[in-house]
């Protein structure tokens, strides 16, 4: 069942249910960085927009967002904005990511202050990208 049927605006899923869902272990793997590497904890949304409706998961750090992130089933959709500020250094470090990466970071054109990443994140290795991504948006501790 599509998740935005499956969890309806006045029916929110826990953060167990939504894992379930996903039913992968890099869906725990960035949540547990996420939350250790930034000390932050998840909000629960609820989105109308077209492209991914539905329940997602947003972080943020000091009023910056780190990244939303959008279960599917079987994987789930990281997105993470990378501004003018970060595009340097991002640009700089693409030639280390995957080939996926690399090919969504060229093809995603620059737009309302940044290059919106929809990443779905399927292997270990795209989500090491994401987490480089991110370590780049908002540096750890």
């Amino acid at each position: 069942m599509q998740w935005n049927v499956l969890y309806t605006p006045d029916n929110p899923p826990s953060l167990e249910e939504i894992g379930n869902y996903v039913d992968t272990d890099l869906w725990q793997r960035l949540n547990s960085y996420l939350q250790n590497t930034y000390q932050i904890q998840p909000k629960l949304s609820y989105s109308r927009c077209s492209m991914q409706p539905g329940w997602n998961v947003k972080y943020q750090k000091s009023g910056k967002s780190l990244c939303t992130l959008y279960p599917l089933a079987g994987y789930f959709i990281a997105l993470v904005v990378i501004g003018s500020k970060e595009s340097e250094e991002a640009e700089f470090m693409l030639p280390s990511y995957s080939e996926y990466t690399q090919n969504l970071y060229q093809n995603t054109a620059y737009s309302a202050g940044g290059r919106w990443l929809m990443i779905n994140v399927t292997e270990p290795a795209i989500l090491d990208d994401v987490i480089n991504l991110m370590r780049i948006r908002v540096k750890p501790k």
